[in-house]
């Protein structure tokens, strides 16, 4: 076992994620793919709409016939007929004249824009007067406005929200392919940790990272599968991670990745069939003894086994490659939120700092106070919004810097 730490640029680690490959698709009903990253390119059967239809309760006209109506000049209008809900009309609009409308219904021919009830007074049961003039194509969309008939409608990569999940359902789809949720193996190690149904006697701990962890994994779309506690012994270590890498698509071991003489993590994944070590320390505090191996396509992790630490290597390393299996592209990443802070903040020099923070509101403006603790402290995660970087040329942050929020 090497002695010191080789350590890697965060950016470095991050850039691996692309030699591994997202896992195989499923096909699953459209009503069950609410979180899941599609798999195949949407196209729209239909145009849509597939008629140029109102988006208000009016009338609809021929624009030119309100050109310059006013309240004390407004423009008179023949009703010409009413279009029920769903049916096409059967009857065209020329100058002068105005058909009864609701919002979703389909225009008649002639017709190139609606003017709002708000704008109509009656005169009697033909004839309405117009006091707003309105453009060609107001209050109406026009037939694949929104989305044209054989046109990608979503690529694939892309997480289903509810919005995506309204948009497969107006393209004709009832089933959609999407990546298969990737399995990830998480294991605690340690002779100091127990269950968490166990009291801790002098000097042990509970199992925090196994429920932590677990609940990121969740997070990030993924299903995590626990491999309980391993004791500081080789032989178990290596029979849980052989277990762990034959049943799931990545695999987390807490504790067990600094240097030290009861840490088997690196002596383990070096003895495995087909296993490169590809990185053991990396420039994040908290988290700088992170190890990442690949074991035959497979990304194994060894993480802090202080629970902080972890969850912050999690978010910010760990993440990306998970949503590498996930099948996500590039573009669906979230963005960090700016926020200023409300502190000075100081850091040491050669590695990114990672501080969790809480955010508040402040005279209009969106706060961030850093929450300072220890790595093995797990309230501070609890008390955290997100997380600031403080880059590793840096001494520090001066209180009004605008910084960019990582939520958790």
């Amino acid at each position: 076992m090497k002695a010191f730490f080789n350590v890697e640029t965060i950016e470095a680690v991050v850039a691996q994620a692309a030699d591994f490959h997202a896992v195989d698709t499923e096909v699953v009903p459209l009503v069950e793919s609410l979180g899941r990253v599609l798999a195949e390119d949407i196209h729209s059967d239909v145009d849509i709409p597939d008629f140029n239809r109102s988006t208000m309760d009016g009338y609809a006209v021929k624009a030119a016939s309100t050109f310059g109506a006013s309240e004390a000049n407004p423009a008179y209008l023949t009703i010409k007929g009413q279009i029920p809900m769903g049916v096409r009309p059967d009857f065209s609009i020329g100058p002068g004249e105005a058909a009864r409308i609701a919002t979703g219904g389909m225009l008649p021919m002639g017709a190139d824009s609606v003017i709002m009830v708000e704008y109509i007074d009656t005169l009697d049961d033909t004839t309405i007067e117009a006091y707003r003039s309105i453009a060609p194509g107001q209050n109406t969309i026009e037939k694949g406005e929104d989305i044209q008939r054989s046109e990608v409608a979503l690529v694939r990569g892309r997480r289903i929200r509810p919005q995506e999940a309204g948009l497969i359902a107006a393209c004709g789809k009832m089933a959609v392919s999407v990546f298969r949720r990737p399995m990830v193996g998480i294991i605690s190690t340690g002779d100091e940790v127990v269950p968490v149904d166990q009291v801790p006697g002098e000097g042990q701990i509970r199992d925090i990272n196994t429920h932590s962890l677990s609940g990121q994994v969740l997070e990030a779309g993924g299903v995590p599968v626990a491999f309980g506690i391993v004791k500081d012994s080789r032989e178990d270590l290596m029979a849980r991670c052989q277990l762990a890498l034959r049943t799931t698509d990545m695999v987390l071991i807490s504790g067990g990745s600094s240097v030290g003489t009861r840490d088997f993590t690196v002596e383990v994944l070096e003895s495995l069939p087909d296993t490169n070590i590809l990185v053991h320390g990396i420039s994040i505090s908290p988290g700088k003894p992170t190890i990442l191996a690949r074991s035959g396509h497979k990304p194994f992790w060894g993480l802090p086994g202080h629970a902080a630490s972890a969850m912050v290597v999690f978010a910010v390393v760990v993440r990306p490659f998970l949503d590498r299996l996930n099948g996500l592209s590039a573009d669906t990443r979230k963005f960090p939120v700016q926020a200023v802070l409300n502190r000075n903040l100081a850091s040491a020099q050669g590695r990114v700092d990672y501080v969790r923070v809480r955010l508040f509101e402040s005279d209009g403006k969106v706060m961030a106070e850093p929450i300072l603790g220890k790595s093995g402290l797990i309230h501070t995660m609890v008390k955290a919004d997100g997380l600031i970087a403080i880059d590793l040329n840096s001494e520090g942050l001066y209180e009004g810097t605008v910084v960019e929020v990582i939520p958790l």
